[in-house]
């Protein structure tokens, strides 16, 4: 007596990778996020790579990995990929403080975040 088989958490035609605890807020995450939601995988990874933003190398690193993902594991078709959900939560928070003046103290709040990226394959139309 085994215990059956877990089901995939994304559909047939999908696949996901997600990265945790990043070094950055949620809200900051969610504006890279933005930027490949929706779009072919190599338009999204073309916009990664000439961000000005720090987090869009993890960002990009992860959507590498759904990548991978779609071709190793679920054998989709890698020039028929589209990010089809990018979406951001909150992590842990880091509290630090610092002394200030007349005795107080300023609290520091240094949050994390985390990214899921799933891929869809679509079949382009004639």
């Amino acid at each position: 007596m085994s215990k059956d088989k877990n089901p995939r958490r994304v559909a047939d035609n999908e696949a996901m990778a997600k990265l945790r605890m990043l070094r950055t807020s949620p809200q900051k995450l969610n504006l890279v996020a933005g930027l490949i939601r929706g779009k072919k995988v190599d338009q999204a990874l073309t916009d990664l790579t000439f961000s000005k933003k720090r987090i869009a190398v993890d960002v990009k690193k992860c959507l590498q990995s759904a990548i991978a993902n779609a071709e190793n594991n679920h054998n989709l078709d890698v020039d028929e990929l589209i990010v089809a959900e990018a979406y951001v939560g909150k992590n842990l928070t880091m509290k630090r403080g610092r002394p200030r003046a007349r005795g107080r103290f300023g609290k520091i709040i240094k949050p994390f975040a985390e990214i899921t990226i799933k891929v869809r394959q679509v079949e382009e139309q004639a």
